[in-house]
């Protein structure tokens, strides 16, 4: 049975990655996960210069899942390339770069720098809701989005995601724009816009007041979204969003997603990774599907 998928000339042994932000850059979690039998690592965002983040508190727990204002804290593309990188290499895993940044001009100073490193794709992070400038202007204006993509597109040597936000009147509107400007792929859902109050304190239980919720309440909306891009653009879709099992790593393929990014479920099970990677193959062993790109988007009007 064959599980490899292709996505903008990259060939991945599986559809299964890790979600920006919830993996670090792989050395955290490689002491309870063989990274070897992951499509990708996703690393954490990567800036031109380290970001401190948000003050805290800047994690809380909700209904089905959790609000994060961590505000993209990173290290620095120094530390990175000097760093993580050589780490992911050794691993058989492809490696695809979270990049986030405040203006154009630091998005593209960052794709500029990985564009002779070793690794395979760069996610560009257009659509973070918890951090006060840059992402989410991005995010939420198509013109913006076309403009973004293509600049960023002049540096990179390595195809290029653009990772869309769900805070939008309608995604298919960015995702033709990230089409128009040239990207070779599209990574959603980014998380949903949400807030906590602590009544016995009567404060925001965010220091940021609002936070990115993510987790298996998103998940239904995640995948009406992918779905609804896969029939707008051409582009291969990497689907994420509250994907907790192998049941809802499927439900995403065949919605349209050529891969799946696995996020907060390894806060709470640190094997998950793997385990959805099994499941896909005990489900195509049971419905007797040969290849995985059978699967994708298998379900349409």
């Amino acid at each position: 049975m064959n599980t490899s998928v292709n996505i903008a000339g990259v060939t991945f042994k599986n559809p299964v990655m890790t979600a920006s932000g919830t993996f670090g850059s792989g050395a955290e979690y490689s002491e309870f996960v063989d990274l070897n039998r992951l499509g990708a690592v996703v690393t954490k965002g990567v800036a031109n210069v380290p970001w401190p983040g948000n003050p805290t508190p800047r994690i809380a727990e909700v209904y089905g899942g959790m609000l994060n204002a961590i505000g993209l804290q990173n290290p620095g593309i120094d530390l990175f390339i000097e760093r993580d990188i050589p780490f992911l290499k050794h691993y058989d895993t492809k490696i695809i770069v979270n990049v986030c940044g405040k203006t154009t001009e630091d998005y593209c100073e960052v794709v500029e720098r990985l564009a002779d490193q070793p690794i395979d794709m760069m996610e560009i992070n257009i659509s973070c809701p918890n951090v006060k400038e840059g992402g989410i202007a991005f995010g939420q204006d198509p013109k913006a989005v076309e403009a973004i993509t293509r600049e960023v597109k002049k540096y990179a040597k390595q195809p290029v995601i653009m990772k869309l936000s769900p805070n939008v009147t309608d995604i298919t509107t960015m995702a033709k724009a990230a089409e128009a400007g040239g990207a070779d792929a599209l990574s959603l859902i980014n998380t949903l816009t949400g807030m906590k109050i602590d009544i016995h304190r009567q404060q925001f239980a965010l220091a940021n007041k609002t936070g990115g919720m993510s987790g298996p309440a998103v998940h239904p909306i995640a995948v009406r979204m992918v779905y609804q891009v896969a029939q707008a653009v051409d582009l291969p879709i990497i689907g994420m969003g509250g994907i907790m099992n192998a049941e809802d790593a499927i439900e995403m393929i065949l919605a349209g997603a050529t891969a799946v990014s696995v996020g907060t479920a390894n806060f709470t099970n640190q094997t998950v990774t793997t385990e959805i990677v099994d499941g896909i193959e005990e489900y195509m062993s049971r419905y007797g599907v040969d290849d995985i790109c059978e699967l994708i988007g298998a379900v349409h009007e």
